[in-house]
């Protein structure tokens, strides 16, 4: 039972540093950008858009293709800082212990 009672420990202190990660990925927040910064789009970092930014020179009606292509790149490069910055939490919280690939945290 006294190992029980260490693992049950263990649990506790994960969920704890799991909630407190959770607080600090509000607050968290990365921007991405295309079009050489003409596009930027903020997200936190539970991939929340927070702010579209879109230069004035591309509100034209032909460039509205541009602009599609250039919001959706902006949001797949914060996306991807918002995934880095999850999984360098994850390895803190967990000790660098290897997680399976895929594997993600309940609420993320």
């Amino acid at each position: 039972m006294k190992n029980l009672g260490n693992m049950m420990k263990q649990v506790q202190e994960m969920q704890a540093r799991v909630a407190d990660m959770q607080a600090r990925l509000d607050e968290l927040t990365v921007t991405g950008q295309a079009g050489a910064g003409m596009v930027r789009i903020t997200l936190n970092g539970k991939n929340l858009m927070q702010r579209v930014e879109v230069d004035d020179s591309l509100m034209k009606p032909e460039e509205k293709e541009i602009l599609e292509d250039l919001l959706m790149a902006a949001y797949n490069e914060a996306r991807a800082k918002v995934e880095q910055a999850v999984a360098e939490q994850m390895k803190d919280i967990t000790g660098g212990l290897p997680l399976p690939p895929g594997f993600k945290m309940p609420g993320f």
